[in-house]
């Protein structure tokens, strides 16, 4: 018996020397100009070899790289290696995205009395902060460091009538990677004048490394209902429970079994069970070919869910891969779509002397 434990021992001290070790760090480097400022590329390594690449235009994540179930690292998310696709695009591959996420409807909302025009660019709407929005700014960075986790720092002063939003609105957005493999998204605001605010994250996620479609994940909302919208995807103000419908994932579902009853595929807003801003589980995915899984916790009432509708094999990213329809999905965590102009939706003004905080983790694993 004490030759057996012995045995076992010694294997166990040569499988850990075998391992790849992993400085936790970060580090920079140029990556072009935008708005006659310096772009650079920022790179976070945790200790395990998680690695996640940052830029300060757009405060866009370029790259998520994780091991799947047999140790192999590839990037998981959609992006480009260079910044001339983000210059001259419109992908929101991985940005961040205000001053509102999602869709205000004919680019109008009325607060304290006062209608304010913005920017449409989206049919008749405005969708994700206007025609230079969050993800078309060159932000000011800062790496951070602590004992178990490496970050960046994002700040921006998005000034008063910009795209038509009310207010100087003073942003700091913080993501940190840390050694449990998780993206943690620290979003605050605060503003001179009453105004409206929904960040969030775009990035398109897709488990195999883009080698196929979405469709094979395994998709787990918790979330009992979706806000349904009309033609040009805005919220029709009611609240629709999914029981039934293709919009049920209240247990594990494929993104492919159920698409082609959703005209046109999954764009929607789903309204989590949740009843405060305590951080929560959102969304678990799961793609059984890699093994890797995604949980998703968030503070926000609501996530998008979309499936890569709009996508058409026009843009080629890391490794060459052309991005075809339902290459990659999101999963939005954010105040609805609208909600300044639904006031049965739960609100979005802040307001002076007012605090906006949102806190969203992607929690990246295999099984």
């Amino acid at each position: 018996m004490k030759k057996f434990l012995l045995l076992l021992l010694t294997a166990a001290i040569l499988l850990c020397a075998c391992q790849p070790k992993h400085n936790l760090s970060t580090s920079k480097q140029p990556w072009g100009q935008a708005d006659g400022k310096e772009v650079s590329l920022y790179t976070l390594t945790n200790a395990n070899g998680m690695v996640i690449k940052i830029t300060n235009y757009g405060g866009v994540v370029t790259s998520i790289t994780t091991p799947d179930k047999k140790g192999n690292f590839e990037n998981i998310v959609l992006g480009f290696d260079s910044l001339s696709p983000y210059l001259n695009g419109r992908s929101f591959f991985g940005a961040t995205i205000g001053r509102y996420g999602n869709r205000i409807a004919k680019g109008k909302f009325t607060l304290d009395g006062t209608t304010y025009t913005l920017a449409v660019n989206n049919g008749p709407n405005a969708l994700h902060g206007g025609i230079k929005g969050f993800d078309k700014v060159v932000w000011d960075a800062k790496e951070i460091a602590g004992p178990d986790s490496v970050g960046l720092v994002l700040t921006y002063l998005s000034k008063d009538k910009e795209e038509g939003y009310p207010g100087n609105l003073q942003c700091t957005v913080t993501y940190v990677l840390d050694n449990k493999n998780e993206l943690k998204i620290y979003y605050a605001a605060e503003t001179d004048k009453p105004t409206v605010i929904n960040l969030t994250n775009h990035s398109f996620f897709n488990l195999t490394a883009s080698k196929e479609n979405i469709f094979n994940h395994e998709l787990l909302l918790y979330a009992d209902s979706i806000t349904p919208v009309d033609t040009s995807l805005i919220p029709t103000g009611v609240v629709m429970p999914v029981a039934g419908t293709g919009f049920d994932f209240t247990t594990p579902h494929t993104i492919g079994e159920r698409i082609a009853s959703i005209p046109g595929g999954y764009d929607h807003n789903f309204k989590l069970r949740k009843q405060d801003a305590a951080l929560t589980l959102a969304a678990e995915v799961y793609e059984p070919t890699s093994g890797r899984m995604i949980h998703v916790y968030t503070t926000e009432p609501g996530i998008q869910f979309y499936s890569g509708n709009f996508l058409d094999g026009s843009s080629t990213g890391h490794d060459g891969i052309v991005y075809k329809k339902h290459y990659g999905f999101c999963l939005e965590t954010q105040h609805f779509p609208d909600s300044p102009n639904e006031p049965k939706f739960p609100s979005t003004v802040l307001r002076p002397g007012q605090k906006y905080t949102q806190f969203t983790i992607y929690k990246f694993s295999v099984k």
